[in-house]
């Protein structure tokens, strides 16, 4: 995946997830203790909730001896798993006044920098060069981030540094200091996540409850009901896989619901109705992906969510040789907030003049029961809400994709205009690294995802997702991503390197289409 390509782009978006105390806390707390045990005396008498100024002098004390390894490396482990039981017992403020001490005080010693960058530059011979080099290398390090290293080796410690980030990027919003320990920690993660440590797992029924468990907790797409909804999504025509990280082997990172299934799928309620008869997956030719969770907020930024498509992908190929169309079955989260945009400023002037008559007949009484759908849009006959615009007060109807007249007149101008949201709109560029300088991306998130994947638009589906999100996200509209094994690699390039989206002529229409 490339430059934004991240877990924070998923479908739709990360689940939110409890407090960071709320997970466990007993469990680490009791795990840490015997580690930590020797540890005690350093830190003395346990710091107030809410860490204080002279409470936090002493944790300072206590991260120095951690930092300079006192004792050797089994007494800087049992300080670290001291440090952080000391971190967990704190109230939020408390926890506040302990990043902030150690973003401030544990930065990079820029003196020191100076002087590095000096002798660098004094130094002409190759070998002196070298040593100099390392020893600049050495002193843009900041403390902190080998403080945080040292979490490694305790048991869950990686999993506290995740959940540590998902609290710190909340923290750190307006806040330079927590900030840059934020961006030092996802760089610490980034080189741990790295792909090629990763494993890709079939989550099954027979998994472990706790597993099974998670999977409910953390989908983010289409919520799962219960234990009996788990089960059918993972019956024999059904898919799920993750990836794992070996430090955290019961906590997925990214899991993926694949239906196997005749035809690419246009309506999310029926690949989810329970009532439905199990499909022998031998007979399907399709596999659709449903549904892609980020199971960790810590994560977010940190590439890898391709990687698991493409080795489905390889994965389900090889098991059922049968299967030849590879697509997503996706939400279209962005849409409905860039639509009220565009109407706030063009208002009607988005509509065909046969669309708005046809709208203004049935909002001014057109249909079975005028007074109920005049009432319903919000009209009193001179309210500033008569004079917004037609498609606004006719999505504002309660209940309007039940009423087929009203779906009829919405139908073509919807269509239309999210083709053109999804072909056309675009976020601001944000800084690359790559030759040329920043590339434009499609402002929907969910699309920037599957297109910097390699796969390109296929078709718009109509009211694929009646669900209160889906009509207050999309219109209840849902797209298909799809999958070409031999396009992928060049759709990717198209993409990422010339910001060009590849769409099927069946969205090319849409979004052309006069309006």
């Amino acid at each position: 995946m490339s430059e934004t390509s991240d877990l924070s782009t998923l479908e739709p978006a990360p689940p939110s997830q409890p407090g960071f105390l709320d997970r466990a806390l007993d469990n680490l707390r009791s795990r840490w203790r015997e580690i930590a045990a020797s540890a005690r005396g350093v830190v003395g008498a346990p710091p107030r909730a809410s860490l204080p100024k002279e409470d936090a002098d002493r944790l300072r004390e206590h991260i120095e001896a951690c930092l300079e390894g006192r004792g050797g490396e089994v007494s800087a482990r049992a300080r670290a798993a001291q440090l952080g039981r000391t971190y967990l017992a704190l109230e939020p403020q408390g926890r506040r006044n302990f990043l902030l001490m150690l973003a401030r005080d544990f930065d990079v010693d820029r003196n020191a920098v100076a002087e590095a960058m000096a002798t660098f530059q004094a130094a002409h011979d190759p070998v002196a060069r070298g040593h100099a080099e390392r020893a600049l290398r050495r002193a843009l390090e900041p403390p902190r981030l080998r403080l945080l290293t040292q979490f490694n080796g305790l048991p869950e410690g990686v999993k506290f540094l995740v959940d540590l980030r998902a609290e710190l990027m909340e923290m750190a919003r307006g806040e330079p200091l927590l900030q840059a320990l934020e961006d030092d920690l996802k760089n610490l993660l980034r080189s741990w996540f790295d792909v090629g440590f990763l494993e890709m797992h079939r989550i099954t029924w027979d998994s472990p409850a706790s597993l099974l468990e998670k999977l409910i907790k953390y989908e983010a797409v289409h919520e799962i009901r219960g234990w009996q909804d788990l089960k059918d999504r993972l019956d024999s025509d059904r898919r799920c896989f993750a990836f794992f990280h070996p430090r955290m082997p019961n906590e997925p990172l990214i899991f993926v619901e694949v239906a196997l299934v005749q035809g690419m799928s246009d309506n999310v309620h029926a690949l989810l109705d329970p009532s439905a008869p199990v499909c022998d997956p031998k007979s399907a030719d399709s596999a659709i992906f449903y549904s892609i969770s980020n199971a960790q907020t810590g994560l977010a930024g940190i590439s890898f969510g391709n990687f698991l498509i493409k080795r489905v992908v390889d994965g389900l190929t090889g098991e059922f040789p049968n299967i030849k169309t590879f697509a997503t079955l996706s939400p279209i989260p962005g849409f409905r907030r860039w639509l009220d945009a565009e109407l706030d400023r063009d208002g009607d002037a988005l509509l065909t003049a046969a669309e708005a008559d046809r709208l203004a007949d049935r909002l001014g009484g057109g249909g079975d029961s005028p007074q109920e759908v005049e009432a319903a849009a919000g009209s009193t006959g001179d309210s500033a809400a008569d004079e917004a615009p037609l498609l606004q007060r006719a999505l504002a109807i309660p209940s309007w994709d039940e009423d087929e007249e009203l779906q009829k007149c919405l139908r073509g101008p919807l269509m239309r205009l999210c083709a053109r949201y999804l072909a056309t709109a675009q976020a601001p560029a944000r800084r690359s690294d790559r030759p040329g300088g920043a590339r434009a991306r499609a402002l929907d998130p969910v699309a920037h995802f599957h297109l910097t994947n390699g796969a390109r638009m296929e078709r718009l589906n109509w009211l694929a997702d009646r669900s209160v999100k889906g009509l207050r996200q999309s219109g209840g509209m849902m797209i298909n991503y799809r999958y070409r094994l031999g396009e992928i690699d060049a759709n990717h390039e198209a993409y990422s390197g010339e910001g060009r989206i590849v769409t099927s002529s069946s969205i090319r229409s849409l979004a052309k289409a006069a309006g």
